[in-house]
């Protein structure tokens, strides 16, 4: 069956604080050490621009948060961070959510989208975000550190919204 997108609604909150704590957890993508409650998650998610969710047969696969990546004069940048079900992931929820969220940054007036911490390891995210059209921006060498204390390099990516 095909992958339904939509925003989220308060029920999907505990659906996602799991699918964004595996995330956190395996400790290879996101920056964050602290995993989500059910109220920090709710609150988290609410103060987004938007958050999208991919669904299955009813059953939440991942979802997206979009935001500014800066304020101000550099407000129409926009920044967004993708979580899939362990379980889910290589079934194309990842590239689902990618597609809504550029078009949700275009209809929110974000101009350009800006990836600031893409792990080099992570070599399908980076596939995908190339294959998308975003444009490579340079790599920080030893960047991010993994779970296991060792450091990887992040890739910078951006795209033009216009």
């Amino acid at each position: 069956m095909d992958i339904l997108l939509r925003a989220y609604r308060p029920e999907d909150v505990p659906a996602m604080v799991r699918i964004w704590n595996q995330v956190v957890e395996d400790g290879e993508a996101f920056p964050q050490e602290e995993f989500l409650t059910p109220e920090s998650g709710a609150a988290f998610f609410a103060a987004q621009t938007h958050c999208g969710v991919a669904l299955r047969d009813g059953e939440l696969l991942g979802l997206y948060i979009l935001h500014p990546n800066n304020i101000g004069r550099c407000g129409h940048i926009g920044n967004a961070s993708y979580a899939v079900r362990r379980d889910c992931r290589g079934q194309h929820a990842g590239e689902a959510l990618v597609k809504d969220s550029l078009a949700q940054a275009r209809a929110h007036g974000f101009r350009l989208m800006q990836f600031n911490a893409v792990v080099a390891s992570n070599t399908r995210a980076n596939r995908l975000y190339q294959r998308l059209g975003f444009r490579p921006l340079g790599i920080i060498p030893g960047g991010f550190r993994m779970k296991d204390g060792h450091y990887e390099d992040i890739c910078l990516y951006y795209l033009p919204l216009d």
